[in-house]
């Protein structure tokens, strides 16, 4: 495929300890105290009282790293068209919708079936921020961030406007946590136009690879649990690129056959 030019204008960031991407970023150089998993659940402010009370937990943090990204670029969340993508989905009200269906199938619960369908984050994040533009959910188990990226990426480029990309998973809970493993939350957030300007904070040259695999992510001490979540596991080569503002090539993985190649240039 052709290369795909996009810049990045606002990052977005939480994890349990980390609520933010300046906190990241000094994470990595060991000015943070370690991730904590007893951190308390993020407060979205674009969400409203009534829906943040009974938001799930994906819906929390993916919004919560979405106002951070647009609040940074600058950019009216109205406006915005945007692409959520998750490796996994609500694995919480996915466990326990299975244990109820095991157990006793007519006390499963319509709140907790429409709140388990893999767009809630961005059907919430829309109505929240009063936003008409196109909403896109993506998943693709291992290549779940890179697909969302390239997703963005392609709207970007096709429709001249800017995109937010959101990417997040949680931690699974029961059985599902031995087939879909995940330990702790985390979000991360672009804003991404097709042109740079004077907030850019890096832009990307994206093209896909005929291959198999991608870079192994950076190890980290600080931040190593991060690499218990899928979706985490999945962005930081590039987070990591970012938050040190250096030049790098890098190769993520987007499919069982398919790698994408991203040129990060600060």
């Amino acid at each position: 495929m052709n290369t795909l030019n996009v810049h990045i204008d606002g990052i977005g960031f939480w994890a349990p300890g980390l609520p933010d991407w300046a906190a990241f970023a000094r994470a990595l150089d060991g000015g943070e105290p370690a991730i904590s998993s007893d951190a308390a659940r993020p407060v979205p402010t674009v969400l409203p009282p009534a829906e943040r009370r009974r938001a799930p937990e994906p819906v929390l943090v993916a919004s919560e790293a979405a106002g951070q990204a647009c609040a940074m670029a600058g950019r009216d969340a109205s406006e915005l068209a945007s692409v959520f993508t998750s490796t996994h989905g609500d694995l919480v009200i996915t466990d326990a919708m299975c244990a109820t269906l095991a157990a006793d199938p007519r006390e499963l619960s319509p709140t907790r079936f429409h709140n388990s369908v893999h767009n809630a984050p961005a059907g919430y994040w829309t109505v929240a921020v009063h936003c008409h533009a196109t909403a896109t959910a993506i998943s693709a188990e291992r290549g779940s961030f890179a697909a969302g990226l390239l997703e963005a990426a392609i709207e970007v480029v096709a429709e001249g406007e800017p995109v937010l990309l959101a990417a997040y998973d949680i931690a699974a809970r029961g059985p599902l946590a031995e087939v879909a493993p995940s330990g702790i939350p985390f979000a991360v957030a672009f804003v991404l136009s097709p042109a740079r300007g004077a907030l850019s904070l890096a832009s990307l040259a994206l093209a896909t690879l005929p291959e198999r695999g991608g870079d192994k992510t950076f190890s980290v001490p600080a931040i190593e649990p991060l690499l218990t979540n899928p979706m985490a596991a999945q962005a930081l080569p590039l987070l990591v690129v970012l938050a040190r503002r250096q030049p790098a090539v890098l190769r993520l993985i987007a499919g069982e056959h398919t790698a994408l190649r991203v040129e990060v240039s600060p």
